[in-house]
């Protein structure tokens, strides 16, 4: 009984609670809705204002365009009528051109008829003049000339020589005074190489050696080495004569191995020959680095300082070639400092300029041009290659090929720098001569001062000042152009009046 009771309350408080929620979430619902239909009803007034705004904006901004599109076409319109102004004017003023180049041609149509007329007038007192004076306007023009050059000739010719003389003493002043300066500070000496190379002997049996069974041994050294062995009277000497130093270094060191070592015999010759060559190569490669030493210059491929060391062993009139290279080298810096040049680079000019005489035996050419291509091989800058190529040349290319030559004559030309046979002295006055005897008026020439000078005595009767003038000129001109010499050759014309009467 208790239990049904229990149940009934518990279904009866179901129910109650069911319908008292149900009740509070309708009421909540109508609460949500009342509240959501507000919000949008606000939305809706919202919404009403804004579109009332936009349209406001629009029409503003839409007036405002018009207002901006009309100021635009007033400002386009008011250009178009500048425009057509200017037009206007441009018009005006290309019609005013027009007619003002049109009285020009008028004016030079009427210029060229003058000038026509004046031309024809000239012709007719031309023509009178020459049917009056019985010659022609060149036979006239050219009396005229002589008669003018005949006045003058005098006057031309002293104020021609006082001109030159006056330049040329100035140059030369200022030259002197440059290579007077790098001379001094230049102190070198000089050793007159030889074309024969001494090997002393222990004894006058070596000799024999050297020799050999008929003659075997002595044949080697020679073939081998390219030289010639003398063996003459002379006591514990022997010479040895070639015309290569490098050959003849070879030849002797290979015989001093020899003549140490005492056993003399093909085998053993080609050996020392050998032995000879790889410290001549040491040699030489010391000698290059020494060089570039000496002069204070760096930077140089090893294998072209290689070539450069060769020099010690190349002679030119007797002077070594390395030893002219060094001391042309210190001239041309001297030189350079004087003149404002780079003197790095008139160092390394000077020091290669005769690189080609290294290998001119081996390679065709002369050895300027020898001497570029080496200088282009081994990627050295135009500032050094042209004064290689060129100190020799009349035109040498820019200051330090100048200053290169200057030096390479100052070193050649000074006195006991180089020797010279009595035939090559004979033949070289013997040109000098012929090229002065070659010209037209010439009585008698004469080489003198060992060439340096030379003195030519024309005839008075066929030459006059001014053609004496210019003769010297030319002579000079063909000297330079047909002989090599070092220094310079002074062109001394003499022109003499002699009048002899013989009183009775």
């Amino acid at each position: 009984m208790d239990y049904i009771i229990y149940i009934i309350l518990v279904v009866g408080g179901f129910f109650i609670g069911y319908f008292t929620r149900k009740q509070r979430a309708s009421s909540k619902i109508k609460k949500a809705e009342e509240r959501a239909e507000k919000i949008i009803s606000e939305a809706k007034n919202k919404q009403s204002e804004l579109l009332l705004k936009a349209q406001e904006k629009a029409l503003k901004i839409i007036d405002d365009a018009k207002k901006e599109e009309q100021k635009r076409r007033q400002e386009i319109k008011n250009l178009q009528n500048r425009l057509e102004q200017r037009e206007t004017a441009f018009s005006q003023k290309l019609l005013e051109l027009q007619e003002k180049q049109q009285k020009l041609y008028d004016k030079v149509a009427q210029v060229e008829k003058v000038k026509e007329k004046i031309k024809e007038i000239q012709k007719e007192q031309l023509a009178k003049l020459e049917k009056i004076a019985n010659m022609s306007k060149d036979e006239a023009k050219e009396i005229l000339l002589k008669n003018v050059e005949e006045e003058i000739q005098e006057s031309i010719l002293s104020r021609m020589k006082k001109l030159e003389s006056e330049s040329i003493e100035a140059i030369d002043n200022k030259a002197k005074e440059v290579m007077a300066l790098a001379m001094q500070r230049l102190v070198s000496n000089y050793t007159p190489e030889i074309t024969t190379t001494i090997v002393e002997l222990p004894n006058d049996e070596m000799k024999g050696r050297i020799i050999g069974r008929e003659g075997r041994n002595i044949r080697v050294i020679e073939q081998l080495t390219g030289t010639e062995i003398i063996v003459d009277d002379t006591p514990n000497v022997i010479t040895i004569s070639g015309f290569s130093p490098i050959r003849r270094h070879v030849a002797k060191k290979a015989l001093e191995r020899l003549i140490l070592d005492g056993r003399i015999h093909p085998t053993k010759i080609e050996e020392a020959i050998e032995e000879a060559k790889k410290e001549l190569a040491i040699d030489i490669k010391k000698a290059g680095e020494e060089a570039m030493y000496e002069v204070g210059i760096t930077g140089f491929d090893p294998k072209l300082v290689q070539i450069l060391g060769r020099l010690k062993y190349r002679t030119s009139y007797g002077q070594n070639a390395l030893r002219h290279s060094i001391e042309v080298a210190h001239l041309a810096a001297l030189l350079a400092e004087e003149l404002g040049a780079d003197v790095t680079i008139a160092k390394k000019a000077g020091l290669l300029h005769d690189i080609g005489k290294a290998v001119d035996h081996e390679v065709q050419g002369t050895h300027p041009e020898i001497g570029r291509d080496i200088a282009k091989k081994f990627g050295l800058p135009q500032e050094i290659i042209d004064p290689i190529e060129t100190h020799h040349d009349d035109r040498p290319r820019g200051l330090i090929s100048v200053i290169v030559k200057v030096a390479d004559a100052m070193s050649a030309a000074r006195p006991g720098a180089r020797q010279d046979t009595y035939e090559r002295y004979l033949q070289r006055l013997e040109e000098l001569e012929n090229i002065a005897t070659s010209f037209e008026g010439i009585e008698k020439a004469f080489a003198i001062q060992a060439g340096r000078e030379v003195r030519i005595f024309v005839n008075p009767e066929e030459i006059d000042d001014l053609k004496a003038h210019n003769l010297a000129r030319e002579i000079a001109k063909k000297i330079e152009k047909e002989l090599k010499y070092p220094g310079e050759i002074k062109v001394n014309v003499i022109r003499e009046m002699r009048v002899i009467e013989h009183a009775r």
